[in-house]
């Protein structure tokens, strides 16, 4: 099945891996491309331009293409993170979460492709104005940053009736019957992220993938607690989806005391050292209950290729 993603990037399997801060290093985001899928380097507020020119060298080892996901609110005061990608020049580029307007013609200038994600109908008006080349419809189901006013389902059937423009689906998308959903619904790939979280070519920590592992899809909850303690920057706005936890439970409802709060910014800044899933945020989706095993990125592009045989399937039925 061809779609507007694997025809623009040689794609065999039509997924965008998201970009995952601390998750999406070069290994990963090389290994999705790899295995069929687009790769995308999740590059962090906190990481430097050179780690971005340093793993997206290794992920560009592989010959495929890849790209890279930027915070917009992040690049106003990292500027030298875009000079980095314009450099490296991947195949495609993110931007989301703030003012993303002034990056998107120097990066289509440079000849990459540029998405942004879209929680509301609002945010995709924004993005079709602001001349990005695709939507990311961004479902409060999704793991990490993003709004939580919408489910991924009916905001991706208000944006397609909305656009022409390349709409890719994201939230909840944890194996081949949620890929084919969305695809028979018009968008031209899946954006995915938790699935890929406790993947062998992950950064994630072997403390933080068991944890992973054992949690169901209830266990995520959605608010700024661990933003407030991270002290990074995020926008209130932006809150993020993650699995619930100790540290989750005495902050909730307390998050404006938290943002000042020394010790409880250096108990998290400690769990975050140390992988501690008591305390340390764990970012992911409503679909981490799909989690079973550590598996291979080329493990999940292939059961996420069996959406073809479901759509074959309903097609016939």
């Amino acid at each position: 099945m061809a779609t507007w993603l694997t025809e623009t990037f040689g794609l065999s399997v039509p997924v965008v891996g998201a970009p995952m801060a601390n998750v999406s290093g070069g290994r990963l985001t090389g290994a999705i491309s790899a295995a069929g899928g687009l790769g995308m380097l999740g590059a962090g507020s906190a990481v430097s331009a050179d780690w971005i020119r340093t793993e997206g060298a290794i992920a560009a080892a592989t010959g495929k293409p890849y790209g890279v996901g930027l915070m917009a609110w992040s690049v106003e005061s990292h500027p030298d993170h875009l000079d980095a990608v314009l450099e490296l020049k991947p195949a495609l580029a993110s931007l989301s979460f703030g003012d993303y307007t002034p990056y998107v013609e120097p990066l289509r200038a440079a000849g990459i492709v540029v998405a942004t994600q879209a929680g509301t109908v609002a945010d995709a008006q924004e993005a079709i104005a602001a001349g990005v080349d695709a939507i990311v419809v961004r479902g409060a189901e999704a793991g990490g940053h993003g709004r939580n006013e919408v489910a991924t389902l009916p905001l991706l059937q208000a944006i397609l009736d909305l656009t022409d423009l390349p709409v890719l689906a994201g939230g909840g998308i944890s194996g081949p019957r949620g890929l084919a959903a969305v695809l028979a619904a018009g968008a031209a790939g899946g954006w995915i992220g938790t699935a890929f979280l406790t993947c062998e070519e992950a950064l994630t920590p072997d403390a933080s993938r068991q944890r992973l592992l054992e949690a169901t899809e209830t266990d995520t909850v959605y608010g700024t607690v661990f933003d407030a303690a991270s002290r990074a920057g995020w926008p209130d706005e932006y809150g993020g989806r993650a699995l619930r936890n100790t540290f989750y439970d005495t902050w909730e409802g307390r998050e404006d005391a938290l943002k000042s709060d020394d010790e409880g910014h250096q108990q998290y800044v400690a769990a975050t050292r140390g992988a501690d899933p008591t305390s340390a945020s764990l970012y992911a989706g409503q679909g981490v209950g799909a989690l079973r095993k550590t598996t291979t990125a080329a493990e999940v592009l292939a059961d996420l290729a069996a959406y073809k045989d479901l759509l074959r399937a309903a097609l016939t039925d």
